[in-house]
Formats: C-alpha cells, structure tokens, sequence
C-alpha cells in the first residue's frame, strides 16, 4: 500500500522487512542518538520468520516506511516496526488496567498498535529518522493509519528522547518508569569497582561471590562467533527452563535462536556456569557494537539454572557481566526490566519513557489523569532509591 502522508515523503506499509535491504535499515539505525541490537533488521526479521511473534502468537508486523524521492532513486527516511496485537503480553509497559477498564464500558482495547522490538524492554531509538522532520512525518502516519483502521490506541515502548520528543509535540501521553543500569566510571578492575561502594555493600558482594566460588562453580565466557553447537543448546534448554518454572510457555522459539547464531552471533555474549566440568546454567548478554564492531553497551537478557547454587543467580547475571564490562571497557550495562535487588550490585535507578494515543477521547483525558499521578510517584520513587545508592557519598 501506497500513500502521501506530506509532500515530502511516500509511505510503504508491508508485511515483512524483506522489501528492506539490511544495510539500508541498519545504516539508518546507526545514525540515531540510541541504536541497539534489537532494533536491526536481523533480530526483528528473526521474530517474524522463527514464528516468536507472529498473528498466530498475537503479534502481526506491519513495517511502516517513509521514502524520498531523489535523482539516484528512492532514498529511506524513516521507518519502524509496527505491531497489531490482540493482547499485552511480552511488553514489560503494563497497560493491563486501561484494557480492563474499556472491557467494563463494553468497548474495545484491542487490537492495539505497539512500536517496540518483541519481548525486549530495552530502552532505544524506535522511530527511525534521517531528520526530525521525518521523524514527525512518521508519526503522523503512524497515526494516521490507527485512525483509518479504527485501531484505538497506539504505544511507543522506550523510545529515545528523540522519540519522545516527537511524540510530545503530536501530543501522545507520556508514561515514565525506572530500571537498573550500571554506568562504569573509569574502574581499573572488579576491585576497584568495589572499592567505589558502601562497606555494607561492599561486604555483601563478597559474601555473594564466595558462596559461588565455594560450591565450586565456575564460569567461563563466550562470544557468540566462538560459542559452539553445545553452547547454543544450554541456552536454549535453561532459556526454556526459566520460563517453564514460572508457569509460562517460553517466548522465543529454537528457530530464533538459530537465527541469531547465524545471523547477530557477534552481538551475544555467554556465561557458562559449571561446576566438576559439567555446565549447570546460564546467562545471556546482547552487545551493541560500535562502528568499529567493538562491543560498546551491555545488555542483560536471558538466565537460567540446571541445579541450584546459593547467590548463582547474582554472580550469573551481575557481577560476571560488571567484570566482563570493566575487562573490556564498555560503557554501560543494563539489567533488564524491574527489580530493586539491582541496586545492591550496583545498578542504579534509571528513568525509561513511553508515549501512548488513545483515540476514544474520554479515556484519553482519564489515563492522562492516571499518568500525572503515576508520575509523581515515580519521581518519589526515584527520590527514595537515590537515597539509598551503594555508591560512596562524595564530598
């Protein structure tokens, strides 16, 4: 489908990103303030064609582009990923209420429009744009085809701040939450980055780490390229294992990590934990590479354990992942949606941002209502964690 959302720009609405060169996608994410992995054509290709998010599991992709005309040929000004989804599942930005609150007034919340890669709360840049311009003209026909499709709501999932700045001024609400991410501050070594920390927490590290250690566990690390066939098949049996004990299907099919190992392999980062040679679990960590492919960012994704091992979890998942950080000089790491047990390694609090439209007016006006509240109280929320950081106060 074809359309003129301005004079400057043709919108193409697709199925797949199979009409999109990869380097074409890919070169405009890297021209934004907050590219990630989980934005590339390959990752959200591989959600589609592994079946992880299809409209049989209620998510049916829509690839929005704009395109401009130039003497070379049509030159791609902006595009995303946009999702009609017949439910709330694997967004990590709750909206559960709203949708119940429709169902009491016997008026539909789905299906909804969601701009977010699939199962990823990872904070990033979603609207894809060569200008500001652009980035404004997507919207509008982001909104524009809710409108013409009767779709009663549009969600933009931590976006950037460019994103949302777009989003402002088309006036979407705006909804504010926090995770956990640890920035490194120049730290020669795990010691040293210790050394930066409250005693109480300064002990209690070390108190975690040697329960490891005296069980007799230990980890080696694995880029993706080098991990082998058995590497991928523990992650996908603990992947799968962690979803299973908490009562949930997993989200993410074999198919899709197979397309990972062929495709994103050096975006991946492994944890093997073992214990008398044999490996007993995981963790998982997605890297954003610099232009020189040099891992920049790290992100915390998947976990999961054969056998139960005191503090595993948190050697695993945090300070493995914070050594590896200091050893190779990245930037940052973040740990994933929720959870304040993140700042007794040293994750601090960090505002994420979305940007909602509701169509049906009264509604609008109600959740706007909602989101000033909700706002205050994170910035109290905020407040209080700050009061608490494991970090040494500094003159």
């Amino acid at each position: 489908m074809l359309k003129n959302v301005s004079l400057n720009y043709v919108t193409r609405v697709q199925d797949d990103l199979s009409a999109i060169a990869p380097a074409t996608w890919d070169g405009l994410l890297a021209r934004q303030s907050a590219p990630s992995p989980f934005m590339q054509h390959a990752y959200l290709s591989a959600m589609q064609t592994s079946e992880s998010a299809t409209p049989e599991t209620g998510w049916t992709l829509q690839v929005i582009s704009l395109w401009r005309a130039t003497p070379q040929g049509d030159v791609l000004a902006a595009a995303c990923p946009l999702y009609i989804k017949n439910h709330s599942r694997g967004e990590y930005v709750f909206d559960h209420a709203w949708a119940d609150a429709y169902q009491r007034h016997g008026l539909d919340y789905y299906p909804k429009a969601l701009v977010a890669p699939p199962f990823t709360p990872v904070p990033g840049s979603r609207l894809l744009a060569e200008s500001d311009d652009a980035r404004h003209a997507l919207l509008a026909a982001l909104l524009d085809i809710c409108q013409t499709n009767n779709i009663p709501s549009l969600h933009i999932l931590f976006g950037s701040p460019q994103d949302l700045q777009a989003c402002e001024h088309a006036g979407l609400l705006q909804r504010d939450q926090v995770q956990f991410h640890w920035q490194n501050q120049g730290w020669r070594d795990f010691d040293d980055f210790l050394a930066s920390l409250t005693q109480e927490k300064r002990k209690k590290i070390r108190q975690e780490r040697r329960k490891v250690a005296d069980a007799g566990v230990t980890f080696r690390a694995v880029r993706g390229p080098d991990m082998t066939g058995d590497d991928w098949a523990l992650l996908l049996r603990c992947y799968q294992q962690t979803y299973w004990e908490h009562g949930n299907a997993p989200y993410l099919t074999p198919a899709f990590f197979e397309s990972m190992r062929t495709d994103m392999a050096p975006n991946w980062l492994l944890f093997v934990a073992e214990h008398a040679s044999q490996p007993i679990g995981i963790s998982l960590i997605g890297l954003h590479l610099d232009a020189q492919g040099q891992p920049e960012v790290a992100y915390g994704r998947y976990w999961g354990a054969l056998a139960r091992v005191d503090c595993l979890h948190f050697e695993a998942c945090y300070y493995q992942p914070i050594d590896w950080c200091i050893q190779h000089g990245l930037k940052r790491f973040e740990g994933g949606a929720q959870g304040e047990h993140k700042m007794a390694r040293a994750l601090l609090p960090t505002p994420t941002h979305s940007a909602h439209w509701l169509a049906h007016p009264a509604f609008s006006e109600a959740v706007a209502r909602f989101l000033e509240r909700e706002k205050a109280g994170v910035e109290n929320y905020l407040e209080a964690l700050h009061q608490h950081s494991p970090l040494k106060k500094t003159p």
